[in-house]
């Protein structure tokens, strides 16, 4: 499995004590899908039924983003 996410941030986060979760933690999400990135919201629970060896995108991110089939990448030239 593998995903296609772009990110647009453009400094650092900053988090405070409204971010931490009801258990006093705070979680980062890792899979690109949040709708309140860089804040986990759950939107990773949509990736169980991947297949392996596909790229997916969301469009948009989140609960309720379209998933599709990635069927080729292209890079740009650094």
């Amino acid at each position: 499995m593998a995903r296609e996410v772009r990110h647009e941030a453009t400094e650092p986060a900053v988090f405070d004590a409204d971010d931490l979760g009801d258990d006093g933690e705070l979680y980062v999400c890792r899979c690109g899908l949040s709708e309140r990135p860089p804040l986990c919201d759950g939107s990773h629970r949509r990736t169980d039924d991947e297949a392996d060896d596909v790229v997916y995108r969301y469009d948009p991110p989140g609960a309720d983003g379209e998933r599709r089939v990635v069927e080729s990448l292209e890079l740009a030239d650094e």
